[in-house]
């Protein structure tokens, strides 16, 4: 496909970003997520563009919270998991696991990624090398595990790791510089992590955005990405331990960092 499709990032609340993603073929706007509703409406204006869709990751309200004002005022269409129906206000359509689905002229598929919470879905354009992951994946960290487990957590992260390394992937929350700081505590010695870490630095010096973030280099300085690497095991002390154990414990490191 030769149009490319059209993602407008915005900062809002207190380290959120949102998204509004366009076809420029058919004309149709979706808002990933409804974190801030003012910011929402400016960048709908700023572009001039009309909301067709809100597209939900999960239930939380810095994901949902502006889902009934927006719809009231626009009558677009809700889609979200089918896992959390019960929980995304005014829902209109489902998405189960693995479904593909049209935005205008692209085609999408969600996947359930249990583990931040048990709905919890991620949104991959396969043919555009984008994806927008909520809060299951951040640039060198991972959601908190408020619902899921750790076993769950590691299979929804491997199914993102099954992308292309070229995929740029939209979190849902500005955590790099924090995340950078916790990750060389389980993984020092990586000379990747440690260039990415003064690369991050510096972009927030000046208070410019970390995210997309691309996936190959998630794969070389995400701690939760790496449970089956030498290094971090012999930093745990954990050689013998399955991965699941692994990523366990670094995630409990990452919450009482």
């Amino acid at each position: 496909m030769s149009e490319r499709l059209e993602v407008f990032m915005f900062p809002c609340l207190s380290d959120n970003y949102g998204y509004l993603i366009h076809d420029p073929i058919q004309d149709v706007t979706a808002s990933i997520d409804t974190p801030d509703v003012h910011a929402i409406e400016q960048a709908l204006n700023q572009n001039n563009w009309k909301l067709n869709y809100i597209i939900n990751t999960h239930h939380h309200y810095d994901h949902a919270g502006g889902n009934l004002k927006l719809k009231k005022e626009t009558n677009c269409i809700v889609i979200g998991p089918m896992q959390d129906k019960d929980r995304i206000p005014g829902i209109d359509r489902t998405i189960e696991h693995a479904e593909e689905f049209e935005f205008g002229s692209f085609r999408v598929k969600g996947f359930h990624t249990p583990g931040h919470t048990t709905g919890h879905m991620v949104y991959h354009f396969e043919d555009q090398n984008i994806a927008f992951v909520g809060d299951t994946l951040f640039a060198m960290g991972c959601g908190r595990l408020f619902e899921g487990t750790p076993e769950q957590m590691l299979d929804s992260l491997d199914i993102i790791m099954s992308w292309s390394d070229e995929t740029m992937l939209y979190c849902a929350h500005e955590y790099t510089q924090s995340n950078a700081e916790f990750a060389i505590t389980v993984d020092g010695k990586n000379k990747d992590l440690l260039k990415r870490k003064s690369e991050v630095d510096a972009l927030r010096k000046k208070f410019i955005p970390t995210i997309p973030t691309k996936l190959d280099i998630e794969k070389k300085t995400n701690p939760f990405l790496r449970s089956d690497d030498k290094e971090i095991r012999l930093e745990l002390g954990m050689m013998a331990s399955s991965r699941s154990e692994v990523f366990a414990e670094i995630r409990s490191r990452k919450d009482q960092f």
